[in-house]
């Protein structure tokens, strides 16, 4: 067997059409507790837009221009929705135990990627081009030297935040979100406790698939 019918074989095992594909979902993912992932996919998808754009006129176009102005604006409001809805989505499957089930992997990836969005985020303000980020710079640049990683990260080389914040962190985060959502239709989506009998008693969770 080659390696491409290999490859078929496992993806068609791991995730066949109806999970990859579904036309019918459970009555509980109408909760709006399944909303937080896609509302924060949605506002990533807006940081990319808005920061190509900016990418493509330079990093202090939008000092001198309104329109890039407005762009800068659309991107640090997508930043603000990114992590707002990260950060419930992360609390409501904490709460949810989200790695019940096998979905060990699946929580990782988003712990992995709630810590690769924040090196994103200060990489973010430090290529601001402003008095601010030329402050965040300097305080940061003490910390990463108290951690010993100043010699791999130096905060005040702009050439290097940028290149961190425009290409390989966002590459990072967009591979995370891939095997994230990969994991969760393999996996499915954690269902809710089960609940307690008129007894008062817990019940003993379900198996979950």
């Amino acid at each position: 067997m080659n390696w491409t019918r290999r490859v078929r074989s496992w993806l068609e095992r791991e995730l066949p059409l109806e999970d990859l594909l579904p036309d019918q979902l459970p009555e509980y993912v109408r909760s709006y507790v399944y909303l937080f992932g896609v509302l924060t996919i949605a506002s990533f998808l807006m940081l990319v837009v808005s920061g190509i754009v900016l990418v493509l006129f330079g990093p202090d176009w939008w000092h001198i221009s309104p329109v890039g102005h407005f762009i800068n604006s659309v991107h640090f409001w997508s930043v603000q929705a990114f992590f707002f809805f990260m950060v419930l989505h992360l609390w409501a499957q904490f709460f949810m135990m989200a790695w019940r089930g096998g979905r060990g992997a699946n929580w990782v990836t988003g712990v992995l990627l709630f810590v690769s969005s924040i090196l994103a985020a200060l990489t973010g303000f430090l290529s601001q081009q402003n008095f601010d980020s030329q402050w965040i710079a300097l305080q940061g640049k003490d910390a990463f030297n108290a951690l010993g990683v100043g010699a791999f990260f130096n905060l005040i080389n702009f050439g290097q935040m940028y290149g961190l914040h425009i290409f390989l962190l966002p590459l990072v985060i967009a591979v995370l979100i891939g095997i994230h959502l990969f994991l969760v239709r393999s996996k499915g989506v954690v269902t809710p406790y089960e609940p307690k009998p008129r007894g008062g008693k817990t019940r003993g969770q379900t198996r979950h698939e």
